[in-house]
């Protein structure tokens, strides 16, 4: 077997990050093109965390901690948080470099090592959660982070080495990407843990099992020292809520579809043949760790909005490092060999419009005009680098009811099903929901209520999924709170007014938020303001 040349496998990484890093930073800043309220999502958190805040202890939230870490570290820096999302980019890509190049030439052949690399490389830095939608958008970078992260441990346990073991270096590397899995997005953790330390058993790497455990445990100490034993509890107890939550259940399609649907059914059949062949040529016992896999790879993909599945080139680059050496046939006549690299080219084929869209991402951002944008929180100074096309920022649009007395439509509301709209004070709500131009939209409430003298430093508990107000405004964020709502009332305590917008993004949410808010015992809600807008309401207790 042909390993790579470990200083030009190394130079390649190395290149990757200089080329795709360096494209994205040549804009001056980052322009996203759509999915704004995610990147608002992810800067209050980045925000919060720069004033000392605590994922889970001081908000509610079921990402990890290292989901957004590296982003308020560049942004304390003093850098933009436009800026700073790239160089967390960067450094995240740093961190593995040199874990991706030991997987690369201690367990692959020359092409594998490289194009694995790549893979790698392309999921850290990307500007684009996938797909084939071709776009620039920094949401759900956590997963991109979480499956390069993923990446290699599932190598290193599952490939066997090629020449000498080191298990020292290999348990460690192991240990410290679990870790960073726990402290990004549990799922993955939850889906991958079992089925790496699995391979570890079947080859009876006891060490280097040991040396992950052990550093992986060093990385929990760590975290307790900083946070305090209380962190684990806060996050324990946001994943339980977030589990039992019924706002969004899923985040795409259910998980039967995923695996059997006419989109992704392709994909499940050559996975699964895939496997099946290689356990067929009585290699070894890792055809069982396949197997343990795939069930982690569906989970992971429909817990994932978009439900890409970008586990498909890892398991075919393991498919090819683990294909038998020699000619081999199953009982149905079948070169063994030869199937799992049939199998392998099929998978990378389903693969390749996600990878490329993500790989080409950097591109595009660099042949955008920066006068069709503006900064996504719409003032000038240090965070401006953060940018949105004007027509998403102020292009104020939503779905209403055309129904309207005299419209002749009256008829139609029967059977209409708008017992999600609510009421508040025992008036009906419209039915409206806010679809484009969320900055816009939030910033012209958040400028009204300084206008009006309600805001100087108050709290304010917004009856929708987004509460993104206090960035816009001279208010304060929640004590407690969710920058995004999964359900129930967190920060409700620290709040002093109620704010119900008239054209929310889920009316839904606002329903059965204000549904919970009237349950309160001991709690009244006076109405202070109203505009076409929002309601506003004080709260008293």
């Amino acid at each position: 077997m042909s390993r790579p040349n470990p200083v030009v496998l190394f130079g390649f990484l190395v290149s990757i990050i200089v080329v795709l890093g360096g494209l994205a930073l040549l804009k001056g800043g980052l322009f996203i093109a759509k999915h704004e309220a995610d990147t608002l999502h992810l800067v209050q958190i980045v925000f919060r965390m720069n004033m000392g805040q605590w994922p889970h202890l001081d908000f509610m939230t079921p990402l990890g901690a290292l989901a957004y870490a590296p982003i308020a570290l560049f942004t304390w820096l003093g850098a933009g948080i436009g800026h700073a999302i790239l160089y967390a980019q960067i450094a995240v890509a740093v961190v593995l470099l040199p874990a991706t190049w030991w997987t690369g030439v201690s367990r692959l052949p020359r092409g594998l090592a490289y194009l694995f690399g790549a893979l790698v490389m392309v999921l850290c830095l990307a500007i684009a959660f996938g797909t084939e939608e071709q776009t620039v958008s920094i949401s759900m970078h956590y997963n991109r982070w979480a499956w390069a992260f993923s990446f290699v441990p599932i190598a290193l346990a599952v490939v066997p080495p090629i020449g000498r073991e080191r298990p020292l270096v290999d348990g460690v590397i192991i240990g410290l990407c679990l870790a960073v899995l726990a402290l990004i997005k549990v799922t993955y953790f939850i889906s991958f843990a079992p089925a790496i330390a699995l391979a570890l058993a079947f080859r009876k790497d006891w060490a280097a099992m040991g040396w992950a455990l052990v550093a992986g445990a060093g990385v929990v100490v760590i975290v307790t020292l900083f946070a305090g034993v209380g962190f684990w509890f806060a996050y324990a107890q946001d994943l339980i809520a977030v589990s039992q939550s019924q706002v969004r259940p899923q985040p795409g399609m259910n998980l039967g579809r995923v695996i059997l649907s006419s989109a992704y059914l392709g994909a499940t059949v050559m996975a699964i043949l895939g496997v099946v062949l290689y356990r067929q040529s009585k290699e070894d016992a890792s055809g069982y760790v396949l197997l343990a896999l795939l069930p982690g790879f569906f989970y992971v993909t429909y817990q994932n909005y978009g439900n890409d599945p970008q586990w498909l080139p890892l398991l075919a680059v393991l498919l090819l490092a683990m294909r038998p050496k020699q000619v081999r046939y199953n009982r149905w006549g079948w070169d063994i060999r030869k199937g799992m690299e049939i199998a392998a080219i099929a998978m990378f084929a389903m693969a390749a419009p996600s990878y490329i869209n993500m790989g080409s991402s950097p591109i595009r951002q660099v042949t955008f005009n920066a006068g069709d944008y503006e900064p996504i929180l719409m003032t000038d100074g240090k965070n401006s680098d953060l940018q949105l096309p004007h027509v998403r920022a102020r292009r104020v649009d939503g779905w209403m009811s055309l129904v309207k007395e005299g419209s002749g439509l009256e008829p139609m509301e029967e059977g209409a099903d708008r017992t999600d709209v609510g009421s508040l004070l025992g008036e009906p709500l419209p039915y409206c929901k806010l679809k484009l131009g969320l900055p816009g939209w939030v910033k012209t409430i958040a400028d009204d209520l300084d206008r009006a003298g309600l805001a100087d430093g108050r709290r304010v508990f917004a009856a929708d999924i987004f509460s993104s107000y206090w960035l816009y405004g001279n208010l304060k964020p929640l004590i407690n709170g969710a920058p995004w709502y999964y359900g129930g009332l967190p920060g409700f305590d620290s709040a002093d007014y109620v704010l119900v917008p008239l054209c929310p993004a889920s009316p839904e949410e606002r329903k059965q938020i204000l549904d919970d808010i009237m349950a309160l015992e001991g709690v009244a809600l006076n109405e202070i303001r109203r505009t076409p807008l929002y309601v506003l309401l004080e709260i008293e207790r």
